[in-house]
């Protein structure tokens, strides 16, 4: 009986004993738990952060380059704009001098300018008489005239020769004395009606239709550009009507 109070005292002693070390050691274990758990909660929180920052500067990269690539297109398509606009103002300037000039009110040709004065200052009358031919396949047309010894006028221009349909320029006032010739009506009695490139010829002719002032004479004159030395007339229909 005593013996197994003994025993019982030894085993009560070593459950104190052994009660206190078990306790200790899963407190180290949750507080080995605790910073474990700490520890990977703070690295998701770098990996959070870190591709949260890649993220967005790669979207600002992608923003900062499209924003590039736009200011590029939009200045490309300034520039294209502006040379498509040079190259049709360019374009109609060339039409107007192609052109035919066709007014609606007649042009007088009264005075000639100062700059548009040739270098022969007489044409010699043609020695040959004109040959009249009656009526045309055009009913408008009452004869035809023609000389094989009609001259040209002369001229003060150099180069290379593209004709110009332009009331002040020296090229007009050149053809207005070469229709004067052929027709013998003097410029400051002649209305011209229109003036223009023959399209029914070579590039180097040119047609008119003029009238005298009182529109008793009715003229369509065809004219032809000669290498350093002006217009000449080629041909002249005197017309029943303009």
């Amino acid at each position: 009986m005593n013996q197994s109070k003994g025993e019982k005292r030894m085993k009560h002693k070593d459950f104190q004993f052994n009660g206190p070390s078990r306790s200790n050691q899963r407190a180290k274990r949750r507080k080995t738990n605790l910073i474990l758990n700490s520890l990977i909660v703070i690295v998701l929180l770098l990996i959070i952060i870190v591709s949260f920052s890649i993220f967005f500067s790669n979207g600002d990269k992608a923003t900062e380059k499209v924003s590039d690539q736009n200011i590029e297109t939009n200045a490309k398509d300034k520039e294209d704009e502006a040379n498509a606009s040079v190259e049709e103002e360019e374009t109609n300037n060339t039409d107007l001098e192609e052109e035919a000039v066709e007014t609606t009110t007649p042009v007088d040709s009264e005075t000639e300018s100062d700059d548009t004065v040739t270098e022969n200052e007489t044409v010699t009358e043609p020695e040959s008489e004109d040959i009249v031919t009656e009526g045309s396949s055009d009913p408008n047309v009452k004869t035809t005239i023609t000389n094989p010894d009609w001259q040209a006028v002369g001229t003060v221009q150099s180069g290379e020769h593209v004709p110009v349909y332009n009331e002040s320029s020296t090229d007009w006032q050149e053809m207005l004395k070469a229709i004067s010739y052929g027709t013998g009506i003097e410029q400051s009695n002649m209305t011209v009606w229109f003036l223009g490139r023959n399209k029914q010829g070579p590039q180097n002719q040119s047609v008119a239709t003029v009238t005298t002032k009182d529109n008793s004479q009715t003229y369509r004159v065809f004219i032809e550009w000669v290498d350093n030395q002006g217009w000449k007339p080629i041909k002249i229909e005197e017309l029943y009507e303009r």
